[in-house]
């Protein structure tokens, strides 16, 4: 698996590349220090996973993914940062990136990585707990647009809000055997994988 790391400190770029060379499975093909750099390294490398930091000089990270997926949509992008910003959360759910964690887990990177690579999307924990609360208001929805109807849509509201099968049944007075199929039907429809992606494509999208 090749990687490119974007990151403005040398010595996190150089850390990283270490942890990740000495699981055997993954090969750090070059190393950018910015936006400019990261979009010139894709181009030349096309590399499996774009590893990069968010606040850098010049183009930011985010700035610098947003052009990377406009022009290759099947991008894997993966921002490792110190920052949780809720601005910077929603940003990076929006532009497509597949995954978002914290420099301070050092240990969850390379097992980022290989979830990502594997088609899964991933945020971190700590990212994950924020995310319900970036949205207060109840948003209006084209049903149409998704083929999915009204019920369907609250139960992707309360997942990602966070709510286990067993609460979302409680909430909408329906059995948990219910509530699974529902799920099974909306992930088939929306051609996701996990609960994950779901709540990543109800905030990316709604």
């Amino acid at each position: 698996m090749n990687v490119i790391i974007v990151d403005d400190d040398q010595l996190v770029s150089m850390s990283i590349k270490t942890i990740l060379e000495a699981t055997g499975d993954i090969t750090v093909a070059d190393i950018g220090k910015n936006g400019e750099e990261a979009i010139k390294l894709y181009e030349q490398y096309k590399p499996d996973i774009l590893l990069m930091d968010i606040r850098m000089e010049g183009m930011t990270g985010l700035e610098a993914g947003a052009k990377i997926i406009e022009k290759h949509p099947d991008a894997k992008i993966l921002f490792l940062t110190t920052f949780s910003d809720d601005e910077y959360i929603i940003k990076s759910i929006h532009i497509g990136a597949k995954g978002y964690i914290l420099k301070q887990a050092f240990e969850s990177i390379a097992p980022a990585i290989n979830s990502v690579y594997n088609g899964q999307t991933v945020f971190g924990d700590e990212i994950m707990n924020k995310i319900p609360n970036l949205i207060n208001k109840q948003p209006t929805i084209n049903f149409e647009e998704w083929n999915i109807n009204e019920k369907e849509f609250e139960i992707v509201r309360l997942v990602a809000e966070g709510l286990n099968n067993k609460e979302i049944a409680g909430e909408l007075y329906l059995s948990e055997g219910t509530v699974r199929n529902y799920l099974s039907t909306i992930l088939e429809k929306l051609n996701l994988r996990d609960r994950t992606q779901l709540a990543c494509f109800y905030y990316k999208h709604i």
